[in-house]
């Protein structure tokens, strides 16, 4: 499967931005699905999950009430609505989805798209 990562961009702190994450060679639904980060000079990091079905996700404390992530398997999409954005969220995005199994560990996850980036402006 081939993951495509769209959204980003440049926000005032305070701001809102969607992320969108679209699938191609296979069927989302098969696959929990996850957005991590990486910030200039810092390790990826896990920002979010969500099962095949949708209806558990997790969220790093960091974005927790602030970010949502949410799938349309009907689309083949998966999101990333990031509210209340503050610089320290400035970092590339990447989705992620995973066959087996849901959760924060970036070495579990089988296909990964191309990052797209955040910036944040104080």
């Amino acid at each position: 499967v081939q993951l495509q990562a769209s959204g980003g961009g440049l926000v005032q702190a305070g701001g809102s931005l969607r992320l969108g994450c679209a699938a191609s060679g296979g069927t989302l639904d098969n696959y929990a699905a996850g957005w991590f980060r990486q910030a200039p000079g810092k390790e990826r990091e896990f920002v979010a999950a969500i099962r095949r079905s949708g209806g558990t996700t997790a969220y790093a404390d960091s974005v927790k009430g602030r970010f949502t992530i949410s799938r349309d398997n009907a689309k083949n999409t998966v999101y990333l609505q990031m509210n209340g954005l503050r610089p320290e969220d400035t970092a590339v995005y990447y989705c992620a989805v995973r066959d087996r199994g849901w959760g924060q560990l970036a070495h579990n996850y089988d296909y990964w798209g191309k990052g797209t980036l955040v910036t944040v402006s104080s």
